[in-house]
């Protein structure tokens, strides 16, 4: 049987892991746990390297190297999306139709090279329809 992917973005999983996220911190958790019990997860090499910028330098109590460094590692375990020279090309694309980010928009051509079924995101637009894809804000009521 073939189980629906979940595409995350950086920030889902940064809140995961933030300690003073607070609510956001405790909906990204649980979110990613069931993603861990499903193995339905899956991330690319774009959102491992902002996550990994992002926990050591960026949020309020950064994490150190090491402990960063096994979260990522942990996220491995998940199928990663490596961006080529298509992904990029694609990106462009996509920014130009949607009229988003390019980063935004390489998050969206991941997601959809992944197969993903659904990408959360707290940057996108909830609900939003793209390639067959639904957009969830994991942190909209």
């Amino acid at each position: 049987m073939n189980v629906p992917k979940i595409f995350v973005d950086t920030n889902v999983l940064v809140y995961a892991h933030d300690a003073i996220a607070g609510r956001k911190r405790e909906v990204a958790r649980k979110k990613i746990l069931k993603l861990w019990n499903a193995e339905t997860g899956v991330v690319s090499t774009q959102v491992l390297q902002e996550l990994f910028v992002s926990l050591t330098q960026k949020i309020p109590i950064p994490i150190d190297r090491k402990r960063a460094r096994t979260i990522l590692e942990d996220l491995c375990a998940w199928g990663v999306v490596v961006n080529d020279e298509q992904s990029v090309l694609n990106a462009i694309d996509l920014q130009a139709k949607y009229r988003r980010s390019f980063w935004d928009s390489l998050t969206l051509e991941s997601a959809r090279r992944s197969g993903a079924t659904t990408l959360y995101s707290e940057d996108l637009s909830n609900g939003q329809q793209v390639g067959g894809m639904t957009i969830v804000n994991p942190f909209e009521a």
